[in-house]
């Protein structure tokens, strides 16, 4: 059974996003289950059932998000009230809501409001409520204050920038999670990271506040180090990030490098996504070479229940249980061999969450030792099929268009594979069209009206041996479109996963996103989508991460256009040293419709890489056209990582 909470709501962005970049994702159990709250939460409750009978104010609709952590059958109830008519329908434990006027003839000696900010809404009316009853309220579960963006507002979601990272020293794998103080470019004065790391078992093995550094500069938090500074032993658990005293974006990001043994377990992935989802999608099945192992990070103070968690192959009604039980904030490897032993590449598994966990992460470990992280996505349970997209191109050209790169072919092997993304997806119309570097169509497939069930493979080698097509430009990518000669339903929420194989060396890396409609003036629904303010978002801010250690940094930027678009971008590469400045400028341009690989060491210059102080960065900029980036490391000829980037 799900937790009853709400952690989500897909948001109309016709207008824009809210301020602070979250449109959609709720405030109130981030609130409830603050690690530092929980302790304060279940000391009330022993409290309150001392006190004899307790009415239950409930004045918006806060009972299962509470309920869900803390267990309110431990009080003696006298009765539960609200103050909406609209919710005198409701029940709890028993007890038919009652208007909050009728709550003084109760017998109550203790009356728990379910509300932050109380005093504003209890001051006029204390009248009502019984008289000598001891009124607690979710006040009394406050953070500190110095923790706070906004005082006088407990729940505005600046107060609650949390995410976690799955977190791994052990065995001699190492993980490092970067970003930058973006928080201070938008003006805010002395933010820090309020950091929490949970063991395997969920239990506390250290906090700490970390000090940002200084506007747009960049900050790494490593395990070596975090090790070494609490004199911790092995560990693999969640690290628990909580920005505070921040502005204009609630959303934490950040990149995550996974590396050790010798290079065989370099990985890249990114942030979590904070809002636990109902279902996750897009993580394939393993060779018969490879073991996939599934992190689950309880995301909650409360324990995660027998048979909560569940696993089945894509369009398959099977449901395997996890049996075992998940304590609070502890992570928990599940072997995916194990629960399904029948499932191979290119099988597709879906996963059961009920709202416990944050996206997880997914290992899959080779024979020969090579190792890699990547992510499982949302998948949705609010969408429908939309008749419109049909007849959308004669608008929007190609439409809703989901890229992915085909790395240097001299180096790399590309394979793709579309992945169902919601609930409600019983196919996907598509096709496939390989480009070239400089823009140039090179081949179209049309795939059929994809089963959920079935799992279409693109080797983007066979494709061309087969059809004994000419890559000019040695890379480019692949496009995914809408395709509804042959009919089919489609809800624009289309997802394909990459698979990227280093041939000198075997290693893999993997990588999933969704379509978008991009660079056209014209508007339809939330598309071309902004991430700052309303559509269309037509400029590009990629985040672009770097490596340390000897580790070269690779990119690759695709210019996708859903209609014709300016014929070359005018995209600036800026290089930022340790404290966020820039040092180092370099301009490129992307025929429409194609794509640009490049490392770093090759686009700038020992001097200016040595300048930038042993830490930095690089910005894509873009004030023309929307881009979108994979970013990578390479480690020569012996491993490699890729994922997609993310913009601040």
């Amino acid at each position: 059974m799900a937790l009853a909470i709400e952690t989500f709501k897909n948001a109309d962005l016709a207008h824009g996003w809210r301020p602070g970049n979250n449109a959609g994702g709720a405030t109130l159990f981030k609130a409830l289950g603050h690690p530092l709250t929980a302790p304060k939460a279940h000391a009330l409750i022993e409290d309150l059932a001392k006190a004899g009978p307790v009415a239950i104010y409930d004045p918006t609709n806060a009972i299962g998000n509470f309920h869900a952590y803390y267990d309110l059958s431990r009080l003696e109830v006298a009765g539960y009230y609200v103050q909406r008519v609209e919710d005198l329908s409701a029940a709890f434990l028993g007890h038919d809501a009652k208007p909050v006027s009728e709550i003084a003839a109760s017998d109550a000696k203790a009356v728990l409001v379910l509300l932050f900010d109380a005093d504003r809404v209890l001051a006029p009316m204390r009248h009502v409520l019984p008289a000598g009853a001891r009124i607690a309220t979710l006040d009394e579960m406050r953070l500190p204050d110095d923790m706070l963006t906004n005082r006088s507002n407990y729940l505005d979601p600046m107060n609650f920038a949390t995410n976690f990272a799955l977190m791994r020293e052990a065995d001699g794998i190492h993980t490092r999670v970067g970003s930058a103080n973006y928080w201070s470019l938008h003006g805010a004065e002395n933010p820090e990271l309020w950091l929490c790391l949970f063991g395997e078992d969920g239990e506390e093995l250290a906090e700490w506040r970390e000090p940002l550094p200084a506007p747009g500069a960049p900050f790494a938090i490593d395990s070596a180090e975090v090790r070494h500074r609490f004199g911790l032993g092995d560990f693999t658990g969640s690290l628990f990030i909580h920005a505070i005293r921040i502005k204009g974006h609630d959303v934490v990001k950040y990149a995550l490098d996974m590396y050790g043994e010798d290079g065989r377990a370099l990985s890249c992935s990114h942030d979590a996504n904070a809002w636990p989802a109902d279902y996750y999608a897009g993580m394939p099945a393993g060779e018969e070479d490879e073991s996939v192992t599934l992190f689950i990070q309880n995301s909650h103070p409360m324990p995660i229940p027998p048979r909560s968690i569940g696993l089945n192959i894509m369009g398959a009604q099977d449901v395997s249980w996890f049996e075992d039980e998940i304590a609070p904030f502890a992570t928990c490897a599940i072997s995916v061999d194990d629960l399904l032993p029948q499932a191979r590449w290119p099988d597709q598994v879906e996963i059961v969450a009920g709202r416990y966990f944050v996206r997880p992460r997914y290992e899959v470990k080779r024979a020969q030792g090579q190792r890699r992280i990547a992510h499982a996505n949302v998948e949705r349970t609010d969408l429908k099929p939309n008749p419109a997209l049909a007849s959308l191109g004669k608008v929007m050209g190609k439409g809703y268009i989901m890229p992915l790169p085909v790395l240097p072919r001299d180096e790399f092997n590309s394979v793709m594979l579309p992945t169902p993304m919601a609930t409600g997806q019983s196919e996907l119309p598509i096709r496939a069209e390989l480009i070239d570097a400089s823009g140039a169509l090179v081949a179209s497939r049309y795939l059929g009206r994809i089963q959920r069930r079935d799992s279409v493979e693109i080797d983007v080698e066979g494709w061309i041996a087969d059809e004994a097509l000419k890559l000019p430009s040695g890379y480019g990518h692949v496009e995914f479109l809408y395709d509804f000669r042959d009919g089919g339903e489609g809800d624009g929420w289309l997802h394909a996963l990459g698979r990227f194989e280093q041939k000198s060396s075997g290693h893999r890396a993997e990588t999933i996103f969704g379509a978008h409609i991009y660079n056209t003036a014209v508007i339809y629904k939330d598309e071309p989508q902004s991430y700052t303010n309303k559509p269309p978002g037509l400029t590009t801010r990629l985040f672009l991460r770097l490596g340390s250690d000897g580790l070269d940094t690779i990119c690759h930027l695709i210019y996708p256009a859903s209609t014709p678009w300016h014929a070359k971008s005018s995209t600036l590469l800026i290089l930022h040293d340790a404290e966020g400045k820039p040092i180092a400028e370099k301009p490129i341009e992307i025929a429409c419709g194609g794509s640009r690989f490049w490392r770093l060491s090759e686009m700038f210059s020992k001097e200016e890489r040595e300048a930038m102080g042993g830490a930095g960065y690089v910005i894509v900029r873009d004030t023309t056209c929307r881009l979108f980036g994979f970013h990578g490391l390479t480690n020569g000829a012996k491993s490699f990582c890729l994922d997609h980037m993310f913009g601040f």
